[in-house]
C-alpha cells in the first residue's frame, strides 16, 4: 500500500487540480448549469469512468504506446473536437421556455453520463497528463513494501478518481443552483445556452489545435 504521506500529498494535488480551471470542470460547470444538479452529477461519474480506463491503460503500459503514436494522437483529439462542436451545435439551436426546459428534464442519466465518459476519453491530453503525473508518485525501489509498480498507479489513479468526484461534484452542486433560476427566465435560458455554445467551440478549438 502507498504511504500515508504520499497518499495525503497526492490527494491534495489531484483536489486543487479538480478546482483549477480546465475543459473537464468548465464542461461539468455548464452542464450542471443548464440541466441542474442531477444531471451534472451523473456527468462528473462518466469522467470519473474514463478516469478508471486512464488509471488501467497508464497500469498496464498501453498509455506509453498509445503516447508514441502521432497517428492515434490525431485521431483521437479530431474526434474529441468534433463531439464538442457537435454538442455546440445542439446548444447553440436549443429552444427555450418552458417546453424547452421540460425538454431538457427528458434527458436520460445514460445520455449525460454517457457525454462525460466520451469527454474524458477523447481528450488525449488526459493521457499524457497521467503520465507524467502518476509515476512521480511510484517507488521502483519499495516494490516490497509499497506493491508492484502497477498496483501503485492504480491506487493513484483511484484516489485521483475520488479527488475528482469531491471537487467536480461540489462545482456541479453549486452551478446546479443556477438552473432554478433559469427555469424562470428565458432570457437567461437563451444567454447561457449561447455561453455553453460559445465554451464548447472554444474546448474544441482548444483540443483541435493541442499539440502533443
Amino acid at each position: 500500500m502507498l504511504s500515508f504521506d504520499t497518499a495525503l500529498t497526492f490527494f491534495t494535488l489531484a483536489m486543487l487540480l479538480g478546482y483549477t480551471p480546465g475543459p473537464d470542470n468548465v464542461f461539468v460547470l455548464m452542464q450542471s448549469a443548464m440541466q441542474g444538479r442531477r444531471a451534472g452529477f451523473y456527468v462528473v461519474l462518466g469522467l470519473c469512468t474514463g478516469l478508471l480506463v486512464h488509471t488501467a491503460a497508464i497500469a498496464l503500459g498501453l498509455a506509453a504506446v498509445f503516447a508514441a503514436s502521432a497517428l492515434a494522437f490525431t485521431v483521437l483529439k479530431l474526434l474529441g473536437a468534433a463531439y464538442l462542436a457537435y454538442l455546440a451545435y445542439q446548444v447553440l439551436r436549443a429552444p427555450v421556455g418552458p417546453l424547452a426546459d421540460q425538454a431538457q428534464l427528458r434527458l436520460s442519466p445514460w445520455k449525460m453520463y454517457s457525454r462525460g465518459v466520451v469527454m474524458n476519453l477523447t481528450n488525449p491530453k488526459v493521457v499524457f497528463f497521467f503520465l507524467a503525473l502518476l509515476p512521480q508518485f511510484v517507488d521502483d525501489a519499495a516494490t516490497a513494501q509499497k506493491g508492484p509498480v502497477a498496483w501503485q498507479i492504480a491506487q493513484l489513479g483511484l484516489i485521483f478518481i475520488v479527488a475528482t468526484l469531491i471537487s467536480f461534484g461540489s462545482i456541479t452542486y453549486f452551478a446546479g443552483a443556477l438552473s432554478q433560476v433559469l427555469k424562470r427566465s428565458t432570457r437567461a435560458q437563451r444567454g447561457l445556452n449561447w455561453l455553453a455554445g460559445t465554451v464548447f467551440i472554444g474546448l474544441a478549438l482548444r483540443l483541435a489545435l493541442a499539440e502533443r
